[in-house]
């Protein structure tokens, strides 16, 4: 009767332990936002919601203009990073870009019997040593957990300073350099989760390898189908990461935990990102048209400066390519947070 009697307390205490934390997890979940529910039809007066943001020429220019009236600041933060790049990582070598130039006017030559003007031979330069992954030294192990650290230095730096900068905080890089660091942890947790949701698109990339390797799309029906398996891994994917990639921004927030980021990130965006993707195809249009801007005129100076023999050995290019690098990835930053921020008001 005893054992009987202490087993029905241990069930019942189960039990209302298991209630308690079921409250306790129902609780949290009514706090969130969820737009669908499952095997209920959604319609768009229950998922619409509005985003009263400025518009997207409006968002580009804020984000240089936030960048070059605070120059003070981020001028030396892009000379750390860069010889940061150049010390631990390492710069394209010359020689090998000297090579790519040589390719590049040998092609000229063959093709169109040298007619190909200066700006098509920048361009083709330009192109031919980003494509080809010649902005950095040696590619190692180490190089890569270099590069990842230093893309965080970046990130976690340039978040400290707008923050305090759009609060109306006199801040210095100092400040930034020392005390950015501190959920870099939480930020290395957000990124896993972000590999993780990568998976299907992973999978992708096997898929298709075989697929090429057997002549498996030279099917059309075949083909169709990998399509539309394609198009389904790089929705799922882009779908996750869309909120990882404002978690990132949210877990630099001071004493934010990173899983209470995503689910902050994740209710952010919740009816928000299509929007959103139209606003990172911008940004990358946005990159693309500063790339040809900037490096053109900067690789036909140095077409014509190595006509003398004294800069032969003189780097240009490589290191203005990392300076590029670097610079993108802090207008990369300041896009996104001024995003952020303004979604926060919403």
């Amino acid at each position: 009767m005893a054992r009987r009697r202490s087993k029905k307390k241990r069930t019942k205490g189960f039990r209302v332990r298991f209630l308690e934390l079921k409250g306790k997890l129902k609780e949290k979940r009514s706090k969130r936002v969820i737009l669908h529910k499952s095997f209920k039809r959604s319609f768009r007066e229950d998922y619409h919601r509005d985003l009263d943001v400025p518009g997207m020429m409006y968002h580009i220019m804020a984000s240089f203009r936030m960048i070059f009236k605070n120059w003070k600041l981020f001028l030396p933060l892009l000379v750390i990073v860069v010889g940061l790049n150049a010390l631990f990582i390492g710069i394209m070598n010359e020689s090998n870009y000297v090579q790519f130039r040589d390719i590049v006017d040998q092609t000229s030559e063959e093709v169109a019997g040298g007619d190909i003007g200066s700006v098509a031979k920048a361009g083709l330069l330009l192109i031919s040593t980003f494509s080809s992954g010649g902005l950095s030294g040696e590619s190692s192990e180490a190089s890569t957990v270099f590069g990842v650290l230093i893309f965080l230095i970046i990130w976690l730096t340039t978040i400290f300073l707008l923050r305090h900068l759009l609060a109306g905080h006199k801040v210095k890089l100092r400040d930034g350099l020392y005390n950015a660091m501190t959920p870099l942890i939480s930020s290395f947790i957000v990124f896993v989760v972000a590999v993780i949701q990568c998976i299907p698109i992973f999978i992708l990339i096997i898929v298709y390898s075989a697929a090429v390797q057997t002549e498996f799309l030279a099917t059309p029906f075949y083909a169709l189908l990998f399509f539309i398996f394609a198009a389904l891994m790089i929705m799922m994917s882009g779908y996750l990461l869309s909120s990882s990639l404002m978690a990132f921004v949210a877990v630099s927030a001071p004493g934010m935990y990173p899983f209470r980021a995503l689910n902050v990130a994740s209710d952010l965006m919740a009816g928000r990102r299509i929007r959103f993707i139209l606003r990172l195809v911008t940004l990358m249009i946005t990159l693309a048209i500063m790339w040809v801007v900037v490096m053109l005129p900067l690789i036909l100076f140095d077409m014509w400066m190595k006509q003398f023999e004294w800069t032969e050995g003189i780097p240009f290019v490589p290191i203005c390519l990392t300076a590029m690098t670097c610079f993108s990835a802090m207008y990369i930053t300041t896009y996104l947070y001024m995003y952020y921020r303004w979604m926060l008001k919403n």
